[in-house]
């Protein structure tokens, strides 16, 4: 539709759209030096940088041989074969730290030892790759060695100026401003004046300016709330509004027409596959001949191979500078593309493959992932969304003994129900999270394993992690859809129905000791609920009662190890039941009550609603 694209994007508005795209960059490059930790990384550090460096030059390499049956054919006229080499290259070799980092984030590994190794290998990479392409630009743009020389001089003057001059006196500067809430607005504006110096110094010296708006990243001070504060005013303008203009720049660019003959798409395809040979083969061989298990190292190649809007970035920056034509600039814009999409299916059939044979190779030991655990005991799950909410939870356990129980072992689980964050704005959401529970757990000296996530599937997510680690008992809080004053309606009732094991719905109404316990057995088949409350029966100076709704003396040998007190269904009243700390009821007896009962949950203490 060459109409519609010319009233869409004529002519004119592309320098505009250039312009507000690098804004957008700048500050996106910005963000990722921030989040380039490698403080945070030291303990995998000699690891990651084998592998990274592997997973540099084994393609870098493979590139620079394409090179030179691809440099008559596609590369511009004045353009010499040393820097379309390097270019073509640094291209392969790149691999797009933020989008690995999510990738990580959104499968849950962060934690794993795979995970903080891929992040790790990402970070040493993102670094090495953007000093080679510095080099490369440098090259490029002097036009000789010896200006390329001192093009570098100036480079490694001014990186050392960054790192040993300007980022210790940030680091005073956001030491004396910082309040854990906010940034004072000064100490913004001077950061912005270092991102907008350091971009124009990297421009003239001639290593291009988002080599120096990474950089100013890079030295902003390590305080994770600093960092987290300081990115949250700068993400949202940049993600939302400038960046993906940046990729409306790219899809303009990008010209699948050019590509018009079998030759030309059997060419682009040997790109493609020249690059993931180079990165996937290359990382994994790495990270196998470190010592990694297969698996591993596969998953390892398989992120490295990721390059996504870093390729982006290094392809944009090279047509800008003349050095890629267009149609050699949309085979290379396939292949991030084509290597960014492969990860997930790449990962899934990893984890397909190694699980399919891991019946001929379980005499191996393997260390469990959170996600498999070994059934031990009674294992107990916790779900919570607000902090308080896990902390409330635990405190009800404690008040009915279920700590006490040989063998009990409890988990808690909160999930971020979004993706989009970065790993900064995860640690701090974690930390917050499970400051609660874990202070309570201290308090009541009950042993509790926190389990986090940020995710887009917080449904399914949680069912997944419950049923995979194999648990006797889940509890969560209540949840009311929006438009409904069902406290057990919505997801709760998908996680009644999906969860493998029981499944008990808290809904609090603000108890502060459980003394008090009414159970509701409504026939024969809730005769389940007295199993546990047995610890809770037998303690000192609590008092049990039970309502059986059907008269039903058939029950009354289940119930003869515990102490409690029978009182018929007549006598029950809202105001008996505010006598009550606690509510126990079955999942089908609770539905009852809430369509012709009301006024009893209306009048109810905290209720622990349990399905058998």
């Amino acid at each position: 539709f060459p109409d519609a694209s010319a009233f869409l994007f004529p002519d004119v508005s592309l320098s505009n759209l250039q312009f507000l795209s690098q804004i957008g960059l700048i500050l996106f490059m910005f963000i990722i030096g921030m989040e380039l930790d490698l403080e945070a990384l030291r303990g995998t550090a000699k690891d990651a940088v084998v592998i990274a460096h592997a997973g540099i030059l084994f393609p870098f390499f493979l590139g620079v041989g394409l090179s030179y049956f691809v440099y008559k054919e596609f590369a511009p006229d004045q353009i010499s074969f040393l820097v379309f080499a390097l270019f073509i290259g640094i291209s392969m070799s790149v691999t797009a730290f933020p989008v690995l980092a999510r990738i990580v984030q959104e499968r849950g590994m962060t934690k794993d030892s795979v995970g903080i190794l891929s992040l790790a290998c990402a970070a040493a990479d993102d670094a090495t790759a953007w000093s080679i392409l510095a080099l490369v630009i440098a090259v490029s743009k002097a036009g000789s060695l010896a200006g390329a020389g001192l093009t570098i001089l100036f480079s490694l003057i001014y990186i050392a100026l960054m790192i040993y001059v300007l980022k210790p006196l940030l680091g005073r500067l956001a030491y004396r401003n910082f309040a854990r809430e906010t940034v004072n607005k000064p100490v913004i504006a001077i950061i912005f004046a270092v991102l907008i110096l350091s971009a124009f110094t990297a421009e003239v010296i001639g290593i291009h300016a988002l080599f120096g708006a990474f950089i100013a990243g890079v030295i902003i001070p390590a305080n994770p709330e600093f960092r987290h504060v300081l990115a949250n005013k700068i993400e949202d303008i940049s993600l939302v509004l400038l960046l993906p203009l940046f990729f409306v720049l790219t899809g303009l660019r990008t010209h699948l027409g050019l590509l018009h003959t079998p030759h030309l798409w059997m060419m682009c395809g040997v790109v493609v596959l020249v690059a993931v040979v180079g990165k996937f083969i290359g990382a994994s061989f790495a990270a196998r001949a470190i010592g990694q298990s297969w698996k591993d190292s596969l998953i390892i190649g398989a992120l490295m191979n990721t390059r996504g809007l870093m390729g982006f970035v290094v392809l944009n920056i090279g047509y800008d500078l003349g050095i890629l034509t267009a149609t050699i600039f949309s085979m290379m814009v396939v292949m991030a593309l084509v290597t960014t999409f492969m990860t997930g299916p790449a990962l899934d059939l990893i984890h397909y493959f190694f699980e399919k044979y891991k019946v001929q190779q379980s005499s191996k030991s393997q260390e469990p992932s959170p996600n498999e655990m070994v059934s031990t005991g009674f294992k107990m799950l916790i779900s919570f969304g607000h902090p308080k909410a896990g902390s409330r939870i635990l405190q009800l356990i404690h008040f009915l003994h279920w700590n006490d129980i040989p063998g009990w072992s409890i988990d808690a689980l909160h999930l971020t129900p979004s993706a989009d964050i970065s790993m900064t704005e995860g640690a701090i959401f974690e930390k917050e999270s499970f400051e609660p529970i874990l202070a309570t757990s201290q308090e009541l000296e009950i042993e509790i394993h926190t389990h986090y996530k940020a995710t887009n599937n917080l449904n399914q997510e949680i069912i997944h992690f419950a049923n995979a680690g194999r648990f006797d008992l889940m509890l969560m809080g209540s949840s009311r859809p929006l438009f409904s004053n069902d406290e057990t309606g919505g997801k709760v009732q998908e996680f009644f129905e999906l969860v493998d094991c029981p499944v008990g719905v808290v809904i609090d109404r603000g108890f502060e000791r459980i003394e008090s316990v009414l159970v509701i057995i409504h026939d024969a088949s809730d005769v389940f609920l007295m199993g546990y409350l047995t610890h809770f029966s037998r303690a000192a100076e609590v008092r049990l009662t039970i309502l059986d709704e059907e008269d039903n003396v058939a029950i009354g040998s289940q119930l003869s190890a515990i102490s409690y007190q029978l009182i018929k269904k007549d006598a029950l009243s809202p105001a008996l039941m505010q006598g009550f700390d606690l509510l126990i009821a079955s999942r089908s007896y609770w539905d009852m009550v809430k369509q012709h009962k009301y006024d009893w949950v209306e009048h109810s203490p905290t209720v622990l609603i349990l399905n058998k």
